[in-house]
């Protein structure tokens, strides 16, 4: 009997940092990511970049998706990545989204923060966004 051959589910972390309480779209995104077949790790509120980091570790994730809408973006986002990097966690998708303004998104890309999507961003353009660009980091 042939076997078929299995491919491993995309493992995401939608992470809330900082003081943001609200977790309405974060949890949309996981409800979606979820029908999208990948699996989904939430960090509930309130987490610090290097608690995301260790979660990222102790879960074996491909992305991580970070997600604030209180202005910290330019501050929180770059340390996630910094506290990543510190752990050897190179081959990871972070990926930001929430109340981002357009001028900022270039710095963001600059400190590897892709993506970084808005309020009423279709759904599957952020999935159809992961399996893109998580190709590319994972070569």
């Amino acid at each position: 009997m042939a076997q078929k051959a299995q491919t491993k589910r995309i493992r995401i972390l939608v992470a809330k940092l900082g003081l943001d309480g609200h977790d309405r779209g974060a949890l949309v995104l996981c409800r979606a990511f979820r029908d999208a077949g990948m699996e989904v790790i939430y960090s509930g509120l309130f987490a610090t970049p290097q608690r995301i980091a260790q979660i990222a570790e102790d879960e074996d994730v491909d992305v991580v998706a970070l997600s604030l809408l209180n202005g910290a973006h330019l501050t929180l986002f770059p340390r996630v990545v910094k506290a990543l990097r510190e752990k050897g966690i190179t081959d990871v998708l972070v990926m930001g989204g929430g109340v981002i303004p357009e001028d900022d998104k270039p710095e963001l890309e600059k400190a590897g923060v892709r993506g970084n999507f808005g309020p009423g961003t279709p759904l599957t353009s952020i999935t159809d966004f992961i399996h893109s660009n998580l190709t590319k980091i994972k070569k």
